[in-house]
């Protein structure tokens, strides 16, 4: 134990080898364990996730680890913000049991040589520019499991393509444990809650919420009836291009599984977008249809 615990505060753990004790100790008795990765930073959104842990499981772990290998180069990994005591409070109040604080060397042994990559659904969208992303993920991702051996693990739906690529990971190695996507929690204005929107001025808060409002159109015409699927993705491009302090890096209607943008109807769409607002890159989606 790493501090001094209050009353029903959450227990933080550093040691790889001290958390993996306790939750493979917790699931001999017969108990169920919830884990819930982040990377700190935390808002509404990874409280939902939290919540929804301490609704289903009988122990919650939520890990904070600022992952430096999913950061590209020309991203300051330095700049990341690292506000743990709150975090902790906010995990505590959420209903956490423990949370796991590893440092980058007990998580990143030194002359560490092995990777996990997951092809195809990390080749666009935010592979394509951010081509190293996606393989720091799952290499994290995959270790968290292994030094966490959760029963189920939550995850957010504002992440679209981290969760799909997640998943896959997890059925094609065959791995013990369920995964969960919540849904996207957003302000009550629309914006969808992100660690990033902290970097938005006042006027880039307000021009960010273009996003949601082009989304939210183009689920509104598919639930009218509007079938012409390159008709919506023009719409939903021409939207955000035109849009004040919003510079696109794309949009897309695509299959919820495969991440492949489509072409021509089928029941269940995604629609993804990205863009820079000011300095700030935020993503968000919307989903029509049964995906999960």
């Amino acid at each position: 134990m790493n501090q001094t615990e209050a009353a029903g505060a959450a227990r933080l753990v550093e040691s790889p080898e001290e958390i993996r004790r306790v939750v493979q100790a917790a699931r001999r008795t017969g108990l169920r364990v919830g884990f819930v990765p982040t990377m700190g930073a935390l808002h509404a959104g990874h409280r939902s996730l939290i919540e929804q842990a301490r609704h289903d499981c009988d122990v919650v772990v939520a890990s904070i680890f600022v992952n430096p290998t999913q950061f590209a180069p020309h991203e300051d990994l330095s700049k990341y913000p690292r506000p743990l005591e709150a975090d902790l409070r906010l995990c505590s109040g959420a209903g956490a049991d423990l949370v796991f604080h590893p440092s980058v060397p007990a998580m990143y042994p030194a002359g560490m040589s092995t990777v996990v990559r997951v092809e195809g659904l990390t080749r666009g969208l935010e592979g394509a520019s951010r081509p190293t992303h996606f393989q720091g993920v799952t290499t994290v991702v995959l270790k968290l499991f292994s030094v966490v051996p959760a029963d189920v693990a939550y995850f957010g739906q504002k992440d679209f393509q981290q969760q799909a690529v997640l998943r896959k990971m997890v059925a094609d190695l065959c791995l013990p444990i369920e995964i969960v996507v919540c849904p996207t929690v957003r302000e009550p204005d629309g914006l969808a809650l992100s660690s990033r929107n902290v970097y938005l001025s006042p006027t880039e808060r307000q021009q960010a919420l273009e996003l949601s409002a082009a989304l939210r159109r183009t689920m509104t015409q598919l639930e009218q009836g509007v079938r012409d699927i390159p008709a919506l993705q023009r719409e939903l491009r021409d939207r955000l291009v035109a849009a004040p302090g919003v510079v696109l890096d794309y949009a897309t209607l695509a299959d919820p599984q495969t991440l492949e943008e489509l072409s021509s109807w089928q029941p269940s769409v995604v629609a993804l977008v990205a863009a820079r607002v000011g300095t700030t890159r935020l993503i968000d989606n919307m989903v029509f249809g049964r995906w999960q």
